[in-house]
């Protein structure tokens, strides 16, 4: 990859090394959304390519964003999805944060949700900051860091 080539393509060809180096039968296809590329790999058996909890997956978004960002200048933000794994986990963050948040009013105080990554965090932030009825805040080191919410005080 030269630092003439687009970013676009740039990270397609990235995702396909990745995908062809983890013996993977998938399609990458990419495309633009404003200033998002979105990389969308689609075939059978990408629990690989996924890793546990999301984890390989996470660092392919982190290195396609490194390799669409390369002239220096911060590039677009970057995506990777792979057989809808980001929508089925945004659904299942979101839950689990409205179940803290109900335990948190109910109980007038903290509820720790279980660590995750920093993508995770941003995505549970963001969601119950349109609630309005809590707040949220990272507590403790990587691996272990974690989300905290708790009631919004009045």
């Amino acid at each position: 990859m030269t630092p003439t080539d687009n970013p676009q393509e740039s990270v397609r060809r990235l995702v396909e090394r990745i995908v062809e180096a983890f013996g993977i039968d998938a399609e990458v296809a990419v495309s633009e959304r404003g200033e998002q590329l979105l990389v969308e790999v689609s075939g059978d058996d990408l629990d690989a390519f996924i890793g546990r909890d999301g984890t390989v997956i996470d660092a392919v978004q982190h290195l396609a964003y490194k390799v669409a960002s390369a002239g220096g200048a911060r590039g677009p933000r970057v995506v990777v999805d792979a057989g809808g794994y980001r929508d089925r986990r945004r659904e299942a963050l979101e839950r689990a944060a409205d179940q803290a948040a109900e335990r948190a009013l109910e109980s007038g105080g903290e509820v720790a949700l279980e660590p995750m990554s920093a993508i995770e965090r941003k995505v549970v932030h963001e969601y119950l900051r349109e609630r309005g009825d809590v707040e949220t805040w990272s507590e403790g080191t990587e691996p272990s860091r974690h989300l905290v919410v708790a009631p919004l005080e009045s």
